[in-house]
């Protein structure tokens, strides 16, 4: 399954009409991601209530695909993609429910901003919210505005990647499944822009004081320190490296990738961030395997302005690649 191959399978998707869910959905365990493109533009009526009328075959052909990108569904603005998404009537995860630490804003009660972090930062493969032990299962992103260079979002199939990491670092994958990992990392006291992980720890525990956020730190098993310039560092309780999915198959879902390559900041060094369930280190050389494997089953999504594509979180991870000009890329969370 390498890029050409999925990026062939993608353009041959391009044909699936939205009409035609029965093909769409034969095709899905075959196209990486599934592409539904109308010949004609649809107005944001007529989008809505595709939505609205076909939610359960797209829901298959997501779980068998894993990412269904739609295209040419006449969407311009957050208020469009909003209505959109609430068309599928799906449970909506609030981002302040949540315990990211990625800055972004809020342009509705369910759309946000996909990442702040500068335009230079690469923001790495990673399940959403894996490092903390509340994650949504789906991901809506739109595309408001494509970049006028780079922006892609990288989407790999980490079931694939799993499958084919157990055949060259069994021991590592089964320290993984069996241990599972945690995950430390210092928060500062105010949001920090220059950083793809500063969402302070104000904003990330919606906790006003630091009574309220040791309050829910412990209730979600976490433990703590404070420092000095009021930065709260914490560690995770055990959390899954390894995720059994509905059909039977298993992912590599985690942070890892994200966690040990990119989140180096003034605060963090990723290469400390992560250990195994036991406090054991993770191997380094399995990590660069993993960190291969997954760069040859990635696809970048190439974004056009209005395209929105739903992602599964559990079965696939996502990142950022770098960019020039203005990016505006909105995201929306699935419970």
């Amino acid at each position: 399954r390498c890029l050409q191959h999925l990026s062939r399978d993608l353009r041959l998707m391009a044909v699936i009409a939205p009409t035609d869910l029965a093909g769409a959905n034969a095709a899905a365990a075959e196209a990486f991601p599934l592409l539904y493109a109308p010949a004609q533009t649809m107005g944001t009526d007529a989008s809505a209530a595709w939505a609205s009328a076909h939610r359960s075959s797209v829901q298959t052909a997501l779980a068998q695909s894993g990412a269904v990108v739609f295209r040419n569904f006449g969407l311009a603005s957050d208020a469009d993609f909003d209505r959109f998404i609430q068309a599928f009537d799906w449970p909506n995860f609030t981002y302040a429910e949540s315990l990211s630490n990625a800055v972004r804003r809020n342009r509705t009660e369910r759309v946000f901003t996909a990442n702040e972090a500068p335009p230079e930062v690469s923001i790495y493969l990673h399940h959403e919210m894996a490092q903390t032990p509340i994650y949504p299962s789906r991901l809506f992103f739109f595309c408001e505005q494509p970049a006028e260079r780079g922006g892609a979002t990288p989407i790999c199939r980490s079931d694939w990647l799993l499958e084919r990491l157990a055949a060259l670092a069994p021991a590592f994958v089964a320290d993984c499944a069996a241990k599972g990992v945690r995950y430390s990392q210092t928060m500062p006291a105010d949001d920090d822009l220059a950083s793809g992980q500063g969402r302070s720890w104000r904003s990330t525990l919606s906790a006003e004081s630091k009574a309220a956020a040791e309050t829910k730190l412990a209730q979600l098993g976490y433990s703590w320190q404070w420092q000095t310039d009021d930065a709260l560092s914490v560690t995770t309780p055990v959390l899954p490296a390894v995720r059994e999915l509905a059909d039977g198959s298993r992912s590599f879902f985690n942070q890892l990738i994200a966690a040990f390559f990119g989140w180096q900041d003034a605060r963090n060094d990723g290469r400390k961030a992560i250990t195994l369930g036991d406090g054991g280190a993770l191997d380094i050389d399995a990590m660069q395997t993993a960190v291969a494997l997954a760069e040859e089953l990635t696809v970048d999504l190439q974004w056009q302005q209005g395209d929105v594509a739903l992602v599964d979180n559990y079965r696939v991870m996502h990142g950022r690649r770098p960019f020039e000009g203005e990016r505006r890329v909105l995201a929306s969370l699935v419970a």
